[in-house]
């Protein structure tokens, strides 16, 4: 005598057949795997930050003793010749440039230190400017000339300066104040850089 009905034989593998997809793991479901596929900082990678190399101070020493030499002498001629010969009063005229003198003094430190280069496989960044910021990419392949050179003052502290020639006159550039050894090792470099990528075009 059979006391179960026909209809509860079967009922478990109704269950089963009705719900399969619960039988796989949900990592394996394509439509969950989509944003993962379509995440562009998954499938592109992250370009490496440039390594930015600043100027010695020596270039911050020279400008600065340029700058008082200069606005020095200014300041003294307007405070002793015209309180000398018009009066005590007139020696205010001295105030002016040593205002010029004391804002130059700040600039010339912030100018400084806005002055950078990064070498990087392809080309050279360079940048520079306070108020107005101003960044230039030279590529090695477009060198066509690059040079050291050195003032009667700039030796004086111990300073080069290397100039970059290329074909467009666009993108020239220079680098200032850098020290001799750093001057020669960065032009020896970007010309045989530059003679790499050039017989490489």
């Amino acid at each position: 005598m059979e006391t179960g009905s026909p209809d509860d034989t079967g009922a478990a593998d109704t269950t089963d057949a009705a719900h399969p997809a619960r039988t796989e793991p949900e990592r394996n479901d394509p439509a969950r795997n989509e944003p993962e596929q379509n995440d562009p900082a998954r499938t592109e990678p992250a370009r490496p930050e440039p390594v930015w190399t600043g100027l010695p101070p020596g270039l911050l020493r020279m400008r600065r003793l340029l700058l008082v030499v200069w606005l020095g002498l200014l300041t003294v001629a307007a405070a002793l010749l015209p309180g000398l010969f018009l009066g005590p009063l007139w020696a205010a005229l001295a105030l002016p440039p040593l205002a010029l003198l004391v804002w130059g003094w700040v600039m010339l430190e912030r100018n400084w230190r806005s002055w950078r280069y990064a070498e990087r496989a392809d080309d050279l960044l360079i940048s520079r400017g306070v108020l107005w910021r101003e960044e230039t990419v030279v590529p090695y392949g477009r060198m066509q000339l690059v040079e050291v050179t050195s003032g009667p003052v700039e030796r004086h502290f111990g300073l080069a300066s290397v100039q970059l020639h290329t074909a467009a006159a666009a993108t020239d550039a220079t680098i200032p104040g850098l020290d001799p050894a750093e001057a020669e090792r960065l032009r020896d470099r970007l010309t045989e850089l530059g003679e790499a990528r050039s017989a490489g075009l």
